[in-house]
């Protein structure tokens, strides 16, 4: 078994989670800068302002912005056919709109020919978890439609800036997450909701989120007004260079019947269908899916769709499926079964699987199910674009980490697409999450690492940043040079 050989091989991260440099040269706040650390067992704050003494994990990250040479360096030499990066809305507009930032636009121009410099192709996400601070207060985030002239406006810019530089885009970072309770301010930026759920990384949360009808329906109307959006710059896109490729991203994940019992399955069903069917198949297909009318109406969701939105929806189809594939759960209809928690996974536990340092469940296996289910449903290139193990790294007084464990995750997962390519997927790609060090989204820590490449800072903000290569580091090397073959 082989993969492709143009296969694009390559490491993930997002602007907010790495990039740093929150106020210089001209960037505005982003909805990220206002979310503090949290940990496994506290959750993240939002503050309406920047408090002092207070540790907002994104304002320095892990410093991309004053290291990229060195970083993208080290993705050269592992090999990279491909980074995925997202591009920080608040440094092109620093308030969503208005005009633009030159340095803003100059940094990625340098950061793409830097790229390009080692061989490595830009995949870049538009919006990854972040909206320009001033938009979540004006419009209330993606709650209200002017936010939809606001994106075309920022993408516009983007494909005629970077038309030459970018081949590969993805229009919204895991962008079934807005369905989910308690992910309306990280993803959507809807300021009216803002501290509701921020407890959603948080490992042993005792209670379920809970939305009233009006904050659902402001949830959904987001979501509406970012398929919109999205659909407007994949037509945009086009016009401005037909050689683009602009997909999709989705949280991915196997959901298993915790059970033989009809119901369970039935459940299973459901749960698929609103949490990862839903988003795809209106970008992928372009139009909304029956199944979510019953949904709407047993939810007492109403959102407003004109004609013209659905025009829209059905000219600006994606050209690629991508998503994140972390760990899997099992849907039950008992509530007294084990739970488990991971990335858009809060469930029943699987009593077959391990489980990482974080509570996540490891299910290679899942990965292969996903991928055949996801293919077989919309027959359009996919990329994996998120995928890795978050574990408490230590740094060794000679310089080396020794992340065996982390090796082992992985070689799995990348056993689990081969396989799937010879089952017949059509795989473009694989981005490891986090392939440097970064802060982790759902609690801002640093403790959780993911990357090949460990990052001397803490979560107190101590460190000097130095960058040090993994025991991971050599042997993803291997890998992309092999082309897959050598994963010992």
């Amino acid at each position: 078994m082989s993969f492709p050989k143009n296969f694009l091989w390559g490491g993930a991260t997002a602007a907010n989670q790495y990039e740093g440099g929150w106020n210089e040269d001209g960037k505005g706040e982003s909805t990220a800068d206002h979310l503090t650390l949290g940990s496994r067992t506290e959750p993240r704050r939002f503050t309406e302002t920047i408090e002092p003494n207070t540790i907002y994990p994104s304002h320095r990250a892990t410093d991309f912005y004053h290291r990229y040479k060195e970083d993208i360096a080290l993705f050269g030499e592992m090999g990279f056919k491909t980074f995925r990066m997202s591009i920080n809305w608040s440094r092109i507009y620093p308030d969503g709109e208005g005009e633009v930032n030159p340095k803003g636009i100059e940094f990625y121009h340098n950061v793409f020919q830097e790229l390009h410099k080692h061989g490595i192709e830009p995949l870049v996400t538009i919006s990854h978890y972040e909206l320009p601070y001033a938009l979540s207060l004006k419009y209330d985030g993606w709650a209200q439609g002017e936010t939809i002239d606001c994106y075309v406006k920022f993408v516009t810019t983007l494909f005629n800036e970077y038309k030459d530089e970018v081949t590969y885009w993805l229009t919204f970072n895991e962008i079934n997450s807005v369905s989910l309770e308690g992910s309306g301010y990280l993803a959507g930026g809807i300021h009216s909701i803002k501290n509701k759920g921020m407890a959603a990384g948080v490992l042993d949360k005792e209670e379920e989120i809970k939305y009233s009808d009006e904050e659902r329906n402001k949830q959904y109307q987001a979501l509406h007004h970012m398929f919109v959006a999205s659909a407007k710059a994949v037509q945009i896109g086009h016009q401005i260079n037909p050689n683009f490729k602009i997909g999709c991203m989705i949280g991915g994940v196997c959901q298993n019947p915790y059970s033989c019992k009809p119901e369970d399955l039935l459940a299973t069903i459901k749960a698929r269908q609103s949490i990862f069917y839903f988003c795809s198949d209106v970008q992928v297909r372009g139009y909304y899916p029956s199944y979510m009318k019953r949904y709407f109406k047993e939810n007492n969701i109403h959102i407003h769709i004109t004609e013209e939105d659905k025009e829209e929806l059905k000219k600006g189809c994606v050209d690629f499926y991508s998503f994140s594939y972390y760990s899997t759960g099992c849907v039950s209809t008992d509530e007294n079964v084990n739970k488990t928690t991971g990335n858009l996974v809060f469930g029943a536990a699987n009593p077959y699987l391990k489980t990482s340092e974080w509570g996540w469940q490891i299910d290679p296996t899942g990965l292969r199910c996903f991928l055949n289910e996801i293919y077989d449903r919309y027959q359009k290139p996919i990329m994996v674009v998120e995928n890795g193990l978050g574990q408490s790294d230590v740094l060794n007084a000679d310089g080396t980490v020794h992340d065996n464990y982390r090796i082992e995750y992985i070689r799995e997962h990348i056993k689990a697409m081969s396989e799937a390519i010879e089952d017949g997927v059509e795989l473009w790609g694989y981005t490891s999450w986090g392939c440097i060090d970064v802060v982790a989204a759902s609690t801002g820590e640093m403790a959780k690492r993911y990357g090949f490449i460990y990052v001397d800072y803490q979560d107190d903000g101590t460190g000097n940043g130095d960058r040090y290569r993994k025991d991971s580091f050599y042997w993803y090397k291997k890998v992309i040079a092999s082309n897959g073959e050598d994963l010992d």
